[in-house]
């Protein structure tokens, strides 16, 4: 075996050891070993290495937990290697740090009307200075998550609508403010990422994610176990399916899209809560809905729900998934309305699709943009940290 098909092992062992704890969390030697499917020596040497780069540790159990021999030491990600996130809105800039695993360490939300580009940059630079002052966090990259469509080979905002921002390079901004390499996607693809690996897809190998929230409606898919890019990288702007032709004039330029006619703003003025409160939108549904006497907020739940359900039907049929995720103000809508999303799709392609709310909350969109920092670290970690 040559030098170089060593050291391409070698490689490729660190980044399916890295991968497995990342994704699946501490393990001890011995499962990783037989996890992996390497020898006890190989994995010894795999793991030496990885705590020599600094991205895990390793402690020794001090009983033994049955079987003869010396206890199998437990392997952990390291706790102090993070990635920061951040993800503009049309009212606020969220920031965060996120170790691996989907960790969330920090997360702040800095409310602001102004959109331009300068202020957002400036916005994230600063809350991540005042994030890692006197923090000894050991940061590997920076993850953008925009609600727009993103090229992904150099970071470009082609087109941001809500943001009032076109042809942005918005990576080489942020990272030239922050001095931190820097990557940027879709926001909903990236949310999508993170439920996928760690929330309420994880293992779904055929999935439709939609999420819904201030700058309008997003989506993505996955298919056999495969992120669906298109051929630009912007698949999966369900925002932009069609549910009402000549409806409501939607930001794209075309009429009666799912996120001109189905929007957070009409929901939250509805039940008397503002954009900082849309996180409680569910629960004020539910209370609301219980005291509706001229069922004028029924009625409009359940017209919404039902544009929701064209769009969801058209997925169905189209990408034949296991599951379709809901997350933002669509999960509390879908939670809040009597209405089937799926029993319109052709019989044989519905049977079996589950809906279910996304699981991760407000911090999905966090790990989903540290996801672009890990996704790399994790394709080659020796690579990765020599450059």
């Amino acid at each position: 075996m040559t030098s170089q098909t060593t050291e391409h092992l070698r490689r490729r062992n660190l980044s399916r050891v890295l991968t497995v704890l990342h994704e699946g969390g501490a393990r001890s030697r011995a499962e990783l070993t037989r996890e992996v499917g390497l020898s006890r020596s190989t994995m010894a040497g795999v793991v030496a290495d990885l705590v020599k780069l600094g991205l895990v540790t390793e402690s020794t159990p001090t009983t033994l937990s049955g079987g003869a021999g010396r206890p199998s030491g437990v392997v952990r990600l390291a706790e102090d290697v993070v990635a920061v996130a951040v993800n503009p809105e049309v009212d606020a800039v969220h920031v965060g740090l996120v170790g691996l695993g989907g960790r969330v360490v920090k997360h702040v939300r800095i409310e602001t009307p102004d959109t331009e580009v300068a202020t957002v940059v400036g916005l994230a630079a600063a809350t991540v200075r005042g994030m890692l002052a006197g923090d000894p966090a050991r940061v590997l990259g920076l993850g953008l998550a925009i609600p727009g469509q993103v090229r992904l080979d150099d970071g470009v905002v082609r087109q941001a609508t809500h943001l009032g921002w076109s042809e942005v390079p918005i990576v080489d901004e942020v990272a030239k403010a922050t001095g931190v390499r820097s990557w940027a996607a879709n926001a909903a693809t990236l949310a999508m990422r993170a439920e996928s690996r760690f929330g309420a897809g994880k293992g779904v190998a055929d999935l439709v994610y939609l999420i819904g929230g201030a700058s309008g409606v997003g989506g993505g898919a996955v298919m056999a176990g495969r992120l669906l890019t298109g051929a630009a990288g912007y698949a999966g702007e369900f925002g932009h399916t069609v549910v009402r032709p000549g409806g409501k004039q939607c930001h794209c330029g075309a009429a009666g899209c799912l996120e001109a006619e189905v929007d957070q703003a009409t929901l939250l003025a509805a039940v008397g809560l503002d954009d900082a409160d849309a996180g409680r939108l569910g629960e004020r549904l539910a209370e609301r809905l219980a005291d509706d006497p001229d069922r004028s907020l029924a009625a409009l739940v359940e017209e919404k729900a039902g544009l929701l359900a064209v769009a969801v039907r058209n997925a169905v049929n189209v990408l034949n998934p296991q599951a379709i995720v809901l997350s933002g103000f669509l999960a509390a809508l879908h939670d809040a309305a009597p209405v089937d999303l799926v029993g319109d799709a052709v019989a044989a392609i519905r049977e079996g699709v589950e809906v279910r709310d996304a699981a991760l909350g407000e911090e999905q969109l966090m790990i989903g943009a540290a996801e672009l920092v890990w996704s790399e670290l994790l394709a080659d970690p020796a690579g990765f940290l020599s450059t």
